[in-house]
């Protein structure tokens, strides 16, 4: 089954696809947001090497993705819109304070609806408004905590944070922050099973979200 939206949201998936696995990194510069992650889909087995677990939610905020694809892809497409209505009702753009709340309380209401799959989902969102760059943590609980220097998320992750707190340094360049994050999701994939086959990289700085990464490996970076 192909599951795809105009957002990004695009995975050659099948129903047997129930986790990404992950290693999801973010790394707060001094000039901006750098959002890293693997690129694997496990389900017991590698399910799909071509997963693009960093997605675009606004012209200045992105996310890293980690848990069920099927809540993964939910809750992306619904912030996406809901930041859209907010941003109509007042007539201005939503901080990114703002938007990592809205999908705060999604994430808890997801997790407490019942049903026979647990709704298990965490992101890392970053963005850029008139406070300057931001990096916030968000649970699969709907918690959230503000990341001054850099964060981690997935089953990858314990490894990703090694190499983050070795080389990260205050006052970094968002092209210092690429360098660092490549080399802490390399880490992971080398030691994760469930990370793997590629790397994702988005930038987000005051002129807006972009993609400089995003290329499928089999070895070493």
């Amino acid at each position: 089954m192909r599951i795809s939206s105009e957002k990004g949201f695009l995975m050659n998936a099948t129903d047997t696809v129930l986790k990404t696995g992950t290693t999801t990194v973010g790394i707060v510069c001094k000039d901006g947001i750098v959002l890293a992650a693997d690129k694997r889909a496990t389900a017991g087995y590698i399910a799909n090497k071509n997963v693009r677990k960093v997605i675009q939610i606004t012209s200045h905020q992105a996310i890293t993705t980690a848990g069920n694809v099927s809540d993964i892809q939910l809750l992306g497409k619904l912030i996406q819109a809901e930041v859209q209505l907010k941003d109509m009702q007042v007539h201005r753009p939503a901080t990114s304070r703002e938007v990592a709340h809205l999908l705060a309380g999604m994430l808890y209401q997801n997790i407490r609806r019942f049903s026979v799959i647990p709704g298990i989902a965490a992101f890392l969102l970053g963005g850029f408004d008139h406070e300057g760059p931001k990096l916030f943590e968000l649970s699969p609980d709907g918690a959230i905590m503000e990341a001054e220097d850099y964060a981690a998320d997935g089953s990858g992750s314990v490894f990703a944070l090694g190499v983050l707190e070795t080389l990260f340094k205050k006052g970094m360049t968002i092209n210092e922050g690429i360098a660092v994050a490549t080399k802490a999701v390399n880490a992971a994939i080398q030691r994760d099973m469930m990370s793997g086959n590629g790397i994702t990289i988005m930038t987000i700085t005051s002129e807006g979200v972009k993609t400089v990464v995003d290329r499928s490996i089999e070895t070493n970076l």
